[in-house]
């Protein structure tokens, strides 16, 4: 692979603050503060309220089948103590529900946010915390399954909280 590649894929990660770069060091992975993950968890529970409000009104039988089904790859990563492929698999739930909900700007918005947050997971959530969401996301799902907005924007809203607690 070429230098101006590489260069290419150091800045763009750098552009979304996945990674920092020094002069004359090279490039290391972010260690966001501790205000900076604060303010992204904030944002995501902006962001989530809206677009688990539209999923539950856009909701279809294929939709949960896909969420269902994604619940089952969450379950068996963290069975299998797959640390990647959990992580991985934990902030891809929350994409399926912002792509399903049907709003592409709050999608890439979240996308973003989902990013940054998967690092901050990565460095410092432990495995039981990686359990627990998974439980959350079940829990979002029955809510709604029943059509229940109120609730499943409450749990989506604690489910945020408790991994941000959790770190």
């Amino acid at each position: 692979m070429s230098r101006t590649k590489v260069r290419q894929a150091l800045f763009q990660l750098a552009r979304d603050k996945l990674l920092t770069l020094v002069p004359g060091r090279g490039a290391f992975v972010a260690q966001p503060s501790v205000r900076e993950a604060r303010e992204l968890f904030e944002a995501r529970r902006i962001i989530e309220r809206a677009l688990i409000e539209r999923f539950v009104r856009a909701a279809t039988p294929e939709s949960l089948a896909r969420l269902r089904a994604h619940l089952e790859r969450e379950r068996r990563a963290i069975q299998e103590d797959d640390g990647r492929a959990r992580n991985r698999l934990l902030g891809e739930f929350h994409a399926l529900i912002a792509e399903m909900a049907g709003n592409a700007v709050l999608t890439d918005m979240l996308g973003e946010l989902l990013s940054r947050t998967s690092l901050v997971t990565l460095l410092y959530q432990p495995m039981r915390a990686a359990s627990k969401s998974w439980e959350e996301h079940c829990e979002v799902v029955e809510a709604v399954e029943r059509g229940d907005a109120e609730r499943a924007v409450a749990l989506m809203l604690a489910h945020i909280e408790n991994v941000e607690r959790g770190l």
